[in-house]
């Protein structure tokens, strides 16, 4: 019963270190934004017709 007790805690501690490992690692990430003018979604013309609404 001790053996199981033991392998247990074991498993938990791995788990644990793994989960914190991840998490670190996720919020260490350099998260970036394109710049509008390389968006190959917009065409550029939604801005000045913002603008011309106002």
């Amino acid at each position: 019963m001790f053996k199981v007790l033991i392998a247990s805690v074991l498993i938990i501690i791995v788990v644990l270190i793994l989960f914190v490992a991840a998490i670190t690692k996720g919020y260490s990430y350099k998260h970036t934004i394109d710049p509008l003018e390389n968006n190959p979604y917009l065409d550029g013309n939604d801005e000045e017709e913002d603008k011309t609404d106002r």
